[in-house]
């Protein structure tokens, strides 16, 4: 046995996952291994190059309020960007980003490469090795050993994935990739569950084939926004996007091929996405709609590729000319590259600790797709997460583990690790019970601390951070300082704001509660100092939105006694009388740490939970405690 290397943690995969997992370790002290199938598809974006959306814009800023690279990167490889949902409140407003996705690719790869630290290589890993009941290295293809303490799967869909197009299937990951074929049975081998999911992506059409006159153009906001706390991007160049959409002509195409369609034929065994199907499933699945929106969105600035978003199919080359040039704007289009479907293993993410380390294996982790979920975003930040608990695990320190009122990632994997996922995840905002205060503008005041707690978060960050976060108190302080009486200058002043005039005596801070009435209106006729956007943006909406808050905050503090009710991890369940059979199979897969995570596991009920907290009051006494 050749022994090419010692590191602290290797992390296998260089997607998305894969680079925040590296990065974080890296900079938290750890000598790191990033493996990649190929140098060339670092951070590679084999489906739409976009970046952000709901709930998954929210992502990417907690990512970046700790420390991570994916906002950054997105910031600096954009080429559109656009607020989401700004007819609503605050807590669905979404940030999405579509990046060039060649420059995105070397701008991480530049990241990673240049990472104190952080060794990257081309090879494909074999076989995961254990020594003592835990992980010892890994041996790659050609025989080679590394030896590590931690390993973190960031496999994507590489695991035995199997590309589907029409009557054809053939091994293979993303764009023509290698697929890693003998790690899945090393993962079986050590006792790890997996399951097969799919996935797809559309055909690619050449941009000088198309007739974006029939289509409605999609531009990007004239006001800049950034998802990283730490960019100072100030311009940036807005290439559109196009709607067009499908139609009965379109749909009459797809059914009178479905008999050619690997979805129905059989020939894909595993479980796509519940949230992005395919056209084809669209179709049957919503027969009753004669239209479905397509998106057509540049691929980069360098290429002539345009991406048709919402037309993701596996069905043969000749059904996708000929559905695809039904639709308004495509009569005249040529594919660059067809649409696909992909099969891939992943884990069984209630294997897992909330830490994203194998509950059976000390020092192997998982994150990412190959947990089972979907986008790039909830795969970097599980990469995030993952790094930084295998760095911990290095050096002996207790787990980082975010709460579901903490952050969206804490949401994210929560629901993963308790709930576990039978289909390809997507994180909503509908997932979250506390959205109200996981809003994408406070992620750097809810993570940021953390983040430089735990040695991510550099000075200037933390500066940036705290002079902001300073600003805000000082301001909200002052505005609920400042008294007004309804004297005949201030109702001058309110019926200037067309807003009612006073009654009773308040503070400029009850002013900033009426809908009507913004910081800016205040600083005109009260004499305020101006703030810059990110600080008044902060101000109003703790004013507008306070009760609400409030209530929020109150319902996290009722919740967090329930996650004090620590369980003992070697609790055996099926000794508790009176728990049903549902909840005893449950509870000893799972583990939970607390009642609180017991209480969300699917198959637990009200009364097993109080079972639970009888059983726990018993010891409590017994140990007299």
């Amino acid at each position: 046995m050749y022994v090419a290397g010692k590191y602290d943690v290797v992390v296998i995969g260089a997607g998305h996952a894969g680079c925040e997992a590296a990065l974080a370790a890296a900079r938290l002290g750890c000598s790191t291994l990033l493996a990649t199938l190929n140098m060339d598809n670092i951070a590679l974006m084999p489906c739409n190059p976009a970046v952000g959306g709901p709930a998954k814009g929210h992502l990417v800023r907690e990512i970046d309020a700790l420390g991570g690279q994916m906002g950054l990167n997105t910031d600096q490889t954009c080429i559109q960007m656009r607020m989401l949902n700004t007819g609503k409140g605050p807590a669905v407003h979404a940030l999405r980003a579509q990046a060039d996705k060649v420059w995105y690719q070397n701008n991480m790869k530049h990241t990673v490469e240049n990472q104190a630290g952080l060794d990257v290589k081309q090879v494909l890993v074999d076989k995961i090795l254990t020594a003592g009941g835990r992980i010892s290295g890994i041996q790659i293809e050609t025989g080679e050993v590394y030896e590590c303490q931690c390993v973190i799967l960031a496999t994507g869909t590489y695991l035995r994935g199997k590309i589907i197009l029409g009557e054809l299937s053939y091994t293979g990951g993303p764009n023509g990739q290698r697929a890693a074929q003998l790690l899945s049975q090393s993962l079986r081998e050590l006792g790890i569950e997996l399951m097969r999911f799919k996935t797809g992506t559309p055909a690619r059409v050449d941009r000088r084939t198309l007739d974006f006159s029939k289509m409605t153009i999609q531009p990007g906001d004239e006001q800049i926004h950034n998802f990283s706390f730490m960019s100072d991007v100030t311009t940036r160049e807005q290439i559109p996007c196009w709607l067009t959409y499908t139609n009965q002509k379109t749909h009459e195409i797809i059914r009178a091929n479905l008999h050619r369609a690997p979805l129905y034929t059989g020939l894909i065994e595993g479980t796509g996405p519940r949230y992005c199907p395919s056209i084809e499933d669209k179709v049957v699945r919503f027969a009753e709609k004669e239209a479905h929106q397509l998106f057509i969105e540049p691929e980069g600035l360098h290429t002539n590729e345009m991406y048709v978003q919402g037309m993701s199919t596996s069905l043969p080359i000749d059904v996708q000319y000929a559905f695809l040039s039904t639709i308004a704007g495509l009569e005249k289009l040529k594919i660059m590259r067809p649409g696909y479907a992909i099969e891939y293993d992943c884990v069984d993410p209630t294997q897992l600790k909330p830490s994203l380390e194998f509950k059976q294996l000390a020092g192997l982790f998982s994150a990412g797709q190959a947990n089972g979920t979907s986008g790039y975003e909830e795969a970097a930040a599980q990469g995030l997460m993952a790094g930084i608990n295998a760095a911990l695990v290095v050096k002996r320190e207790e787990p980082f583990i975010l709460s579901r009122s903490e952050a969206y990632i804490g949401v994210l994997i929560d629901d993963l690790v308790t709930k576990g996922t039978n289909e390809p995840y997507r994180i909503m905002t509908s997932r979250a019970e506390y959205r109200l205060i996981l809003r994408q503008d406070n992620a750097d005041l809810r993570l940021t601390d953390k983040g430089r707690a735990l040695g991510l978060v550099g000075d200037e960050r933390y500066a940036r951070f705290a002079a902001k976060r300073d600003a805000i108190a000082d301001s909200l302080a002052n505005l609920k300082a400042t008294m007004v009486t309804p004297s005949n200058e201030v109702q001058a002043k309110l019926k200037a704001m067309n807003s009612a005039e006073l009654r009773t005596g308040t503070s400029l801070f009850g002013l900033l509660r009426r809908t009507e009435i913004n910081y800016s209106m205040l600083c005109k006729h009260f004499d305020l100092p101006p703030l810059p956007a990110a600080v008044c943006e902060q101000v109003e909406i703790a004013a507008k939105y306070e009760g609400y808050i409030n209530k929020q905050i109150e319902q996290v503090e009722r919740a967090a006694k329930l996650e004090e009710k620590r369980l003992p991890s070697n609790l055996d369940y099926e000794a508790i009388s009176g728990l049903a059979l549902e909840a005893r199979q449950k509870l000893n897969k799972i583990k939970p740490l607390s009642i609180g995570q017991a209480a969300r596991i699917s198959g637990v009920s009200p009364a097993d939970i109080s079972i639970l907290m009888i059983y726990l009051e018993q010891q409590r006494r017994r140990e007299g405690i």
